[in-house]
């Protein structure tokens, strides 16, 4: 009678714990590091912050007291206040919101078409085009300042909405990440498309565009920051103070008035405060998009 072979038993491999370190290890010790080392980093990037805030919510004359502490006297909203009185706040940030909205749509679409055209065209000159595509994310934005400016004087379009959104349409940074992430997308599904007699706006539209909401949302995000802070270039192209800028019209207070720490802090913090509704609001949109794509597109 034959022996019955029993089936040898492999030892389990350990099962590795979600969300554990890296880097460091397993155990409590390597997360109290990690945890240690966030908090101190978190600390670090929040102390100027709350200095911001603890001077913009104070006087002129407890600001300028000796000491390291950053509260120095009682708090009010004189800062805010003063700012509030002589500056048009709500007609800059409404302008600051509807260029940076016009700027952020225009840029997007232009930057999307041009990064799919240099993904899939094989028109003449395309290598050319996008080698001077890319020698231009290496040009300073100052050095445009003079000739765009130029420009806009030729076609009148001085002290107007056009003047402040149109140089800022052409991002050619944008449209390198853009086409390095189209690359990366299958172009079989973009056959399937045509076989089925959809047109090349068509595969553009339904095929290209939903696979790439990641990397849109995320240019769309920092073309808006963007657009939201620029100063220089507003602040050349506009003198009607109607038609200022948030950070432009808040210099201005400021410069009209001297050097005010508490105040300057004030209109910091104004300038900032839209972007950071807008950061707690779309805080989980904003973190999965940047870490989905890493702004390198493949």
């Amino acid at each position: 009678m034959s022996a019955i072979s029993t089936p040898v038993r492999r030892p389990r491999r350990p099962r590795e714990e979600s969300g554990s370190p890296l880097l460091l290890g397993h155990g409590r010790l390597p997360r109290a590091l990690a945890g240690t080392a966030l908090t101190v980093l978190a600390v670090a990037w929040l102390l100027p912050f709350v200095w911001a805030i603890a001077t913009s919510l104070q006087s002129e004359q407890d600001v300028m007291k000796s000491g390291l502490s950053p509260f120095k006297g009682a708090f009010t909203l004189s800062a805010y206040r003063q700012i509030l009185e002589r500056g048009n706040v709500p007609t800059w940030a409404f302008n600051s919101l509807l260029i940076s909205v016009l700027v952020t749509l225009l840029t997007t679409a232009v930057s999307t078409l041009a990064a799919y055209g240099f993904s899939r065209g094989t028109f003449r000159g395309r290598r050319a085009l996008l080698a001077v595509t890319v020698g231009a994310i290496m040009v300073p934005p100052q050095l445009l300042i003079v000739p765009l400016f130029d420009q806009m004087t030729m076609f009148h379009l001085v002290d107007t909405y056009a003047a402040v959104i149109l140089p800022q349409v052409v991002a050619p940074m944008m449209v390198f990440i853009l086409k390095r992430f189209f690359d990366a997308i299958p172009r079989e599904l973009e056959d399937a498309a045509r076989i089925d007699g959809a047109s090349e706006l068509r595969v553009f539209t339904s095929i290209v565009l939903p696979l790439s909401r990641p990397i849109v949302a995320a240019v769309a995000i920092f073309v808006f920051i963007g657009a939201w802070n620029n100063f220089m270039w507003p602040f050349v192209v506009t003198n009607d103070p109607d038609l200022m800028t948030l950070p432009v019209g808040l210099a201005t207070v400021k410069d009209a008035y001297g050097i005010q720490y508490a105040q300057s802090m004030a209109s910091a913090l104004l300038a900032a405060l839209p972007l950071i509704v807008m950061f707690l609001l779309f805080q989980r949109r904003i973190v999965n998009s940047v870490a989905t794509t890493g702004l390198g597109g493949g």
